[in-house]
């Protein structure tokens, strides 16, 4: 099928054929005609399928040109990149459509954010937490919302944002469509269908642990960080092969130290991107790395779920995911559109049990490819990878040396009192010469004299 089966009006026809796009995507094609048709959906597909555009294409499709100031659709993501790629997308799309479009995100002003809202908009992109603090204010009225999108809401949820999402169904008009989109059916998703959406048609199109075909897999065992660290410069300098490369790690300090080295070696060609950094910097990290001026991006799970970047020759999963979903979505960053990727996975000996979960998850087993000789093992360790040390162990002794000594002793004799209660109190007061009646100035000087 192509996208001039579908139906599309003449503008986003035109639009599909600016961007070089000739057929949907099975997402894309099967979503079109569900989410026109006004029922509630629910679109379960990997990431890297094109999702943005499966709900956005069918309601542009049927939105009308209005002059009311009032948003009529709302999509909701987990976090500021998204609105940001999600608006991108949208105004893409309509580029021959006249269609009023805002992000609005926390950590940016909300005061600016409001007047933009005043001025009226068609469709609002937003974050949970400040979509909500703006219907509180009333600068933006949701009551005239017809079709509210949530995407990414496996995601969403894992953020917290289950009782936010609450609050927000609860300001919102009953009669509306939802429409769900995720690259992972689990029960917290489930149970948010189930309470909020009325007779959703399921679209399914891949299950979430079917690796895509389209990716070539390989992995390394490596003893730890330093090691990782000799193995990933190894790969940074083939230039050609490794022009664009997104490394995941599992957690910000890793994020921050790993920069760190990356950036002694090939300096303003590395951006790292992860929920410490300011907003600016974070956009700017992105933009920077999506427009080829850095080569290198290291990026945590959450920062980059559902960001879509072009030709991505390399995914570099620096760590092991603990969950193995996640491996999925770092994977789905490269093979996009049905293009050709690969992705490299890392292993220590502790990380192990996390890659024998991610295969049982695709039934597919990661081939084990040996070092390179050219790659030093660092007998370095990180401070969570060497052995951990005797608390009571002064770390200036020797283990020959030090010989712990009893957990109690006596107290010594001083140190022996006991609470005598009231008596105390007198033989205290008599050795003193406390006042009887507290602050008699008079009754002081008569004891002195």
């Amino acid at each position: 099928m192509t996208f001039e089966e579908l139906d599309l009006s003449n503008q986003l026809q035109y639009a599909i054929d600016d961007l070089g796009f000739n057929a949907p995507t099975p997402i894309q094609q099967q979503a079109f005609s569900v989410v026109r048709s006004g029922k509630d959906v629910v679109g379960i597909a990997q990431t890297g399928t094109g999702k943005t555009f499966a709900y956005m294409l069918p309601i542009l499709r049927d939105l009308k040109y209005s002059t009311q100031k009032h948003p009529r659709v709302l999509v909701l993501v987990p976090t500021r990149e998204l609105v940001l790629q999600v608006v991108d997308e949208i105004e893409k799309l309509a580029k021959y459509i006249n269609v009023r479009v805002l992000g609005v995100y926390g950590g940016a002003n909300i005061n600016t954010q409001k007047q933009a809202i005043l001025q009226g908009q068609d469709i609002i992109v937003a974050t949970p937490g400040r979509l909500y603090d703006l219907g509180l204010s009333n600068a933006l009225k949701l009551k005239s919302i017809q079709k509210l999108v949530i995407d990414e809401v496996d995601v969403m949820l894992d953020l917290g944002f289950r009782f936010q999402l609450m609050n927000i169904f609860d300001i919102l008009p009953e009669r509306r469509q939802n429409v769900l989109f995720s690259a992972t059916m689990t029960e917290d998703v489930d149970a948010l269908i189930y309470d909020f959406f009325k007779k959703p048609e399921k679209i399914s199109v891949a299950v979430s642990g079917t690796p895509l075909d389209n990716i070539e897999q390989v992995s390394y065992n490596v003893p730890n960080f330093f090691t990782k660290v000799n193995l990933l410069n190894h790969f940074l300098e083939d230039k050609q092969e490794f022009n664009k490369v997104l490394v995941f790690v599992s957690f910000k300090r890793t994020a921050d130290m790993l920069f760190k080295e990356l950036e002694e070696v090939f300096g303003s060609e590395t951006c790292v991107i992860h929920s410490n950094k300011t907003q600016n910097y974070r956009i700017r990290s992105i933009r920077q790395f999506d427009e080829g001026n850095n080569r290198i991006l290291v990026a945590t799970d959450v920062m980059a779920r559902g960001l879509d970047f072009d030709n991505v020759s390399h995914v570099i999963n620096f760590d092991t995911p603990d969950f193995p979903e996640n491996y999925m979505h770092r994977i789905g960053r490269t093979g996009r559109a049905e293009k050709a990727g690969k992705t490299i996975l890392f292993s220590t000996e502790k990380e192990q049990e996390g890659k024998l979960e991610i295969e049982a998850l695709m039934n597919y087993k990661i081939p084990v490819l040996e070092l390179p000789e050219t790659v030093e093992i660092s007998k370095l360790l990180t401070e969570d990878e060497r052995p951990k040390e005797d608390a009571d162990q002064s770390k200036n002794r020797t283990g020959l040396e030090y010989v712990p000594g009893p957990a109690f002793h006596e107290k010594s004799e001083k140190n022996s009192k006991t609470n005598q209660g009231g008596s105390y109190r007198r033989e205290i007061a008599k050795k003193y010469k406390k006042p009887k009646t507290r602050g008699d100035k008079n009754y002081n000087k008569r004891n002195k004299k």
